[in-house]
């Protein structure tokens, strides 16, 4: 996404079925109601019961008694979507988290699954080996991190929001959120809704979640959430008075 054009995905089966499964808890439903969304969105029935076929086929789902659920790394993934709509914060005291990399001859997975790792704890890499972030952020270092890096704590000498824009794009992430602000301002249909909402969980997903301090004025971070919250809202009483009942 880049700050003058909102790259939707287009509305599929399947998307339907993991943005459904995905904003659950837990994410399980039996293939009647999944069908019953898709109808929502005027996807026939055969065409729900193939992409959940495949959507097992291909890993994504297991399937157990006519019911569905998202696997291992998918529920990953809804871990981290929660996580990006209500962040677990703490009271900032200026001090910056720093992960230097330490373990010697690694293989190229152990790197990539680093990197992403990295990426999900919200870090940014200052140089190669070198990552950090202000440490205003709760959460669990997975096992890959700790096995791979020795973290510190430190107060940068220079000034910390100068610092915190040449390692983020904060003015390319707050203009994709205004015209993701503005496109489900503007949306009338419950399929429009959904697929924007979508992309505003996957936008989430990308932001820094700096203390306040750091961040330009007028951030549309807290705002799109709300947003968001409320189409959830409403689709959950959707699926509640049309789905589930």
């Amino acid at each position: 996404m880049t700050a003058n054009t909102l790259e939707i995905r287009p509305l599929t089966a399947r998307s339907v079925v993991l943005s459904t499964l995905l904003g659950v808890h837990p994410p399980r439903l039996p293939a009647r109601y999944l069908v019953r969304v898709g109808d929502l969105f005027g996807i026939a029935e055969g065409t729900i019961r193939v992409a959940l076929s495949r959507m097992v086929a291909s890993g994504d789902l297991v399937q157990a008694d006519g019911t569905y659920a998202l696997t291992e790394r998918l529920l990953d993934r809804q871990a981290r979507q929660d996580e990006s709509r209500l962040p677990h914060t703490r009271p900032w005291d200026g001090t910056w988290e720093i992960a230097v990399i330490t373990a010697e001859r690694r293989p190229a997975p152990d790197r990539a699954a680093l990197r992403q790792a990295m990426s999900a704890l919200r870090l940014a890499e200052l140089r190669e080996g070198t990552w950090l972030r202000p440490a205003n952020l709760t959460r669990r270092r997975p096992s890959t991190v700790v096995r791979q890096c020795r973290f510190l704590t430190a107060h940068p000498e220079d000034d910390p929001a100068t610092l915190a824009t040449t390692l983020w794009d904060l003015d390319g992430w707050a203009a994709s959120a205004r015209l993701l602000r503005t496109a489900l301002d503007g949306a009338t249909t419950i399929a429009q809704r959904f697929t924007l909402s979508a992309a505003v969980l996957r936008h989430l997903l990308d932001d820094p979640i700096l203390p306040p301090d750091l961040l330009p004025a007028d951030w549309p971070g807290p705002d799109l959430r709300t947003r968001y919250e409320r189409f959830e809202t409403d689709f959950e009483q959707l699926l509640t008075h049309h789905v589930l009942s």
